[in-house]
């Protein structure tokens, strides 16, 4: 019998890590309430956190503004790799071009 491992939102994650974050909830207090477990809601709480003080974090983001940052990173990324293959290709056209003319 294998148990099947649970996801949760991105929203529920938020949500949770404001319950210990603004509301003074304790983490295990939060965490029974919510039926999770500690260790994962202190990772929630300890993201958020990060994330509220501008750390982007490496995982998926919890708030809207680091979200948004890491979709433009990732298009940033995206557009400098076909950068880099259109001036391979354009010089690799040039040389073959160069040695047309010879």
């Amino acid at each position: 019998m294998t148990s099947k491992r649970r996801t949760f939102t991105k929203e529920f994650k938020l949500e949770a890590a404001s319950l210990v974050l603004e509301q003074s909830y304790s983490v295990p207090e939060a965490a029974r309430s919510l039926g999770v477990g500690e260790t994962a809601l202190r990772r929630w709480v300890q993201q958020l956190s990060d994330e509220r003080s501008g750390t982007t974090p490496k995982s998926k983001a919890l708030t809207p503004e680091q979200q948004k940052i890491q979709e433009l990173e990732a298009r940033v990324n995206r557009l400098e790799r076909e950068k880099s293959i259109l001036k391979k290709a354009t010089a690799l056209l040039m040389s073959d071009e160069m040695n047309n003319i010879r």
